[in-house]
């Protein structure tokens, strides 16, 4: 199939007045952006998850893993979240660039940009330091900015489920939400956002926008322009931005499917696998959700992007060689950026055996994503987890033997004794005169 020319569209005129609420009431607000009531603070909230098969319109009622206590939170924060981000990027390669293979419907772009690779932070952050004008894309979240002079830009990945009532329809979620920040908004004129869409020949038939957090409210404010892979936006200010869709069409996306195997003392196998669009923030809240569990898991590091492009409403299966339990058999796709439950696939093997899983579109029959797990995929786990074990075990002093009372008794005897003697060698060595003046 031949490659479709990339497609670019620079949007113009503004959206419709929308009132926001306040504490003073609602407020009318100019007509060059859209506003919407926020309800929601901002930060980051706890992803949840559930079965698949189960309804996820009640998810937003779920709120029991956002009261975690601070003291845990002070705890484990740093570390947890450096492995959230080592996992929402365990889709790209060594070097950190996104792995999508071409596609065949997207043509690959050839613009000039310096790619820098960003310094991590404490909390999930990302900072960069540029040193002259030009425009930068950022290695490991695709991030494209464009600067006008030296600028030090701080940015963090956020979670599209906290700001879902920000997003009314007919708007859909185009890409990653992103916390920017920059020591000199004025020398960063624009933001380029990856988005997870395959625009193949729809693109004239979509349209691109932005949704810009701003304290109590936000705006859905107009993408400057768009391309295969980025929507750009021009800075007005700087908060929670990222891109959002409209489409007459259905959307097609770019998909990836990742796989956590249950870690607990039974042989049998218990795997989850969720299927998602390839958004840093979709993915960043499937970690999270994993790690908020009742139970125990691990990451299971198989080739994520899916070859075949993912399609809102289409119905898929999961099929497992040899046979295995699958709950629930068959999924319709949706989007779950918004949710707060992450829908996911349980496989279940009694016995340890090598298997493979092939995702498969029902109406077509063609297989989206096919994965070989072997148990040595898992196995070296459990080899560090017992070496961190004996390691734990031989470091531990060992306690000496408790007594019994008879030689408890004989061990104060001997103290007594020997104390005696202690303080008779004392006394004898005191001069004669001291003794002498001790008795006047």
């Amino acid at each position: 199939m031949p490659a479709c020319a990339e497609t670019r569209q620079r949007t113009e005129g503004s959206a419709d007045v929308f009132p926001v609420l306040s504490s003073s009431g609602a407020e009318s607000l100019s007509s060059d952006e859209k506003e919407v009531a926020a309800g929601g603070t901002e930060g980051e909230g706890s992803a949840e998850e559930h079965p698949a098969g189960e309804d996820s319109s009640e998810n937003s009622s779920s709120s029991s893993l956002e009261e975690e206590s601070d003291a845990e939170e002070l705890d484990g924060r740093r570390s947890d979240e450096e492995q959230e981000e080592k996992e929402s990027l365990a889709h790209c390669n060594e070097s950190g660039v996104k792995c999508l293979p071409p596609c065949e419907h997207c043509r690959n772009e050839n613009d000039q940009k310096e790619e820098v690779t960003p310094r991590m932070l404490s909390g999930g952050q990302y900072v960069v330091q540029l040193d002259a004008e030009g425009t930068y894309q950022c290695s490991l979240t695709g991030l494209i900015f464009e600067v006008t002079g030296a600028v030090k830009i701080t940015y963090s990945l956020l979670s599209w489920s906290k700001y879902a009532n920000l997003v009314e329809k007919p708007w859909i979620v185009g890409g990653p939400l992103f916390d920017v920040r920059c020591d000199s908004t004025p020398a960063l004129t624009s933001i380029q956002f990856p988005h997870s869409l395959c625009l193949g020949d729809h693109g004239a038939g979509m349209a691109f926008k932005v949704l810009h957090v701003k304290g109590e409210g936000a705006a859905i404010e107009p993408s400057a322009d768009y391309s295969a892979s980025h929507v750009k936006w021009l800075v007005s200010s700087l908060s929670p931005v990222g891109p959002l869709i409209q489409s007459q069409e259905p959307v097609q996306y770019h998909g990836a499917v990742i796989l956590y195997k249950v870690v607990d003392e039974h042989p049998s196998l218990s795997f989850r696998v969720y299927v998602a669009t390839n958004n840093d923030s979709f993915i960043k809240d499937i970690s999270r959700a994993v790690k908020h569990s009742n139970k125990k898991f691990i990451k299971i590091d198989k080739p994520p992007v899916c070859q075949k492009l993912l399609q809102k409403g289409k119905r898929y299966r999961l099929i497992c060689e040899p046979e295995a339990e699958i709950t629930p058999e068959e999924i319709e796709f949706v989007d779950g950026s918004l949710l707060k439950l992450k829908s996911y696939i349980e496989v279940y093997l009694e016995k340890p055996d090598d298997f493979t899983l092939s995702l498969v579109e029902l109406e077509s029959d063609a297989t989206v994503w096919k994965a070989r797990l072997r148990e040595s995929d898992w196995i070296h786990y459990d080899q560090n987890k017992n070496e961190q074990k004996r390691s734990t075990v031989s470091n531990v002093k060992k306690r000496k033997p408790a007594l019994s009372i008879l030689e408890e008794g004989e061990l104060c005897s001997k103290k007594q004794k020997t104390g005696n003697a202690a303080a008779t060698r004392g006394r004898a060595s005191i001069p004669q005169n001291l003794r002498f003046m001790r008795k006047w």
